[in-house]
């Protein structure tokens, strides 16, 4: 009798997870989560990727969290190559958050520079949790290709990736500055968030476009190599 009462309580919290009622969802992730079974793991990762509130996603990737790591990561693996974007952003934030370098191979750079920003985004935060020791220089320069894509989030989270490396993203970050204007200008707010990461963002994408605009007037050029 046992048994079938938990077959029918996860049975219940299974179908809840599709309830029209994003509260219901919430609090079937957060049942699930608190009592973990092999089960549920499918369903919670098939459900991650077209769940359509964000605080119902994040309460599903806490209950996937609570799972094993042998269970859950093989499922979290294929989903990453997902043709879905959501399935392959949610998957990788997942990864994040369990924190199981076995991971790493599956964050290509194809991940890293995947054309929806989401889940380049979460590629980004998922890598520089999951590089292993001595290869943070090669994913510093496979990050830093990506500098200037998008608008202001995106640069942040980017920047952030980056600054999470240290000072491994240096030469990276100099050798992108001499690309165009728009790059140059994100690296070089990269390099003073590095620096001084109280530095507020905008302050410093404002201080680095200015340096920009001004290394490209008459008589500055040799100024501003110097400063570097």
């Amino acid at each position: 009798m046992t048994m079938t009462r938990q077959g029918a309580d996860a049975t219940r919290a299974l179908q809840a997870l599709e309830d029209s009622d994003p509260t219901v969802r919430l609090r079937a992730a957060l049942a699930v989560g608190t009592t973990p079974d092999p089960c549920f793991v499918d369903k919670l990762v098939e459900r991650c990727a077209i769940e359509p509130e964000f605080f119902v996603r994040d309460m599903l990737t806490w209950a996937l969290v609570r799972h094993p790591v042998d269970l859950a990561l093989p499922v979290l693996l294929k989903e990453v190559r997902s043709e879905r974007a959501q399935a392959r952003s949610q998957a990788l934030h997942t990864l994040s958050k369990i924190g199981d370098r076995q991971a790493w191979p599956t964050i290509t750079p194809a991940l890293l520079s995947d054309a929806d920003d989401e889940v380049a985004k979460s590629a980004w935060r998922a890598a520089v949790l999951l590089v292993p020791e001595g290869e943070e220089p090669a994913l510093a320069a496979v990050l830093a290709g990506q500098l200037g894509r998008g608008g202001p989030t995106t640069w942040l989270s980017l920047s952030q990736a980056l600054v999470a490396l240290g000072d491994v993203i240096v030469p990276a970050l100099r050798a992108a500055a001499a690309a165009d204007p728009r790059v140059r200008a994100h690296a070089l707010a990269t390099e003073q968030l590095l620096r001084d990461p109280d530095t507020g963002f905008e302050s410093a994408i404002e201080e680095a476009k200015r340096v920009v605009a001004l290394s490209g007037a008459p008589g500055t050029d040799d100024e501003n190599r110097a400063d570097r």
